[in-house]
């Protein structure tokens, strides 16, 4: 029998996602730790919360202000020692996989190509934070490093990474306009395998997948806490090609695999439990290069969005979210209902 792509993707990763499960918690708390540990008691407490904080949760990937309200939680790289700052990136890496990891720091860096073209103090590469929530290595506890156009999320429980979003990259500009950077896509792979996709669509297709004729402002799940269907408009997987069903799967792959092999392998696993024939690829806007576009890939447990609309298109924001584990919130609250989580 043939096999698809998500299949083959299940049989080369599926053995990492229960063992590695737990390999990935002990990464993260042994991370998590050595950052703590080389704090002061006053980093340490801008850096830490209780893992029923309200702030784990208040997750945006605006560029919020340095101080006063309406100020992100969290410790700033800006506030740390370079060892500390070091250590900090240590963390972000235990949550992403190379690529990922190469990805965010791409995007931090373009605060300092903003700051060039605008000329603006609130674009800097050192306003990044770094929140934890709960004892790390404890039952119950999670992660975040964020900041404008990054938000990584991380729960763990029970000795088990549960949850790696909502997980959020963006890109201004899209594509660098000038300077030594000229050229530079960080999230090329993002726009390009969704326009193979929806251009190697009929008219037939066409006409099902794209279901405005404008493309909104940005991503409709935009900030909140909870992320809920965007509804079944859109071209559904069976109607697809075994070609573009390939493309589709390399879409979601692109997604998927900014989190460690391990943590997309049981992503990975997640949606094919749940039936890959009931997801659906949505577009809106223009399909060539340059038109503002958006697309979204819908299934029972996910939605991946990408808009990029502002800025005369060239302004990406792209997301992650899972609409039954974000923030590990199912599982943390059944985790506290068992008394496992008690003080």
């Amino acid at each position: 029998m043939k096999r698809t792509i998500f299949a083959l993707t299940g049989l080369i990763l599926g053995g990492f996602s229960v063992s590695n499960a737990h390999d990935a918690a002990t990464a993260m708390a042994d991370a998590a730790n050595d950052f703590l540990s080389s704090l002061s008691d006053e980093q340490k407490a801008q850096a830490s919360y209780d893992v029923k904080d309200g702030e784990r949760v208040n997750w945006h990937f605006i560029p919020k202000p340095f101080e006063g309200e309406g100020k992100r939680g969290g410790l700033t790289l800006k506030d740390m020692r370079q060892d500390q700052q070091h250590l900090a990136y240590a963390l972000l890496s235990s949550g992403l996989s190379h690529k990922g990891f190469t990805k965010a720091l791409q995007v931090m860096s373009l605060e300092q190509v903003l700051f060039e073209m605008e000329n603006a103090d609130k674009r800097n590469p050192a306003m990044y934070y770094v929140s934890i929530f709960g004892k790390p290595g404890s039952d119950g506890w999670g992660w975040r490093v964020e900041g404008h156009h990054i938000s990584m999320n991380f729960t763990i429980a029970d000795g088990k990474v549960v949850s790696g979003t909502p997980s959020f990259y963006a890109s201004n500009p899209a594509k660098v306009p000038e300077g030594p950077r000229k050229g530079l896509r960080v999230l090329a792979e993002e726009e390009d395998v969704a326009r193979k996709l929806v251009q190697s669509l009929s008219d037939e297709q066409k006409a099902k997948t794209i279901v405005e004729e404008k493309a909104p402002r940005d991503i409709l799940t935009s900030a909140e806490s909870v992320a809920k269907s965007l509804g079944d408009a859109g071209l559904p997987y069976g109607k697809l090609t075994d070609e573009q069903k390939k493309t589709l799967h390399e879409l979601i792959d692109v997604y998927v695999h900014r989190l460690r092999p391990d943590l997309a392998a049981a992503d990975l696993k997640k949606i094919e439990e749940k039936g890959h024939d009931k997801i659906v690829f949505a577009w809106a806007g223009g399909i060539n290069k340059g038109d503002p576009h958006y697309y979204r890939v819908q299934g029972p447990s996910f939605v991946l969005e990408y808009a990029n609309t502002q800025n005369g298109a060239n302004h990406v924001h792209a997301v992650w979210r899972d609409f039954e584990g974000d923030f590990g919130r199912d599982i943390l609250k059944e985790h506290y209902a068992t008394g496992h989580g008690a003080e």
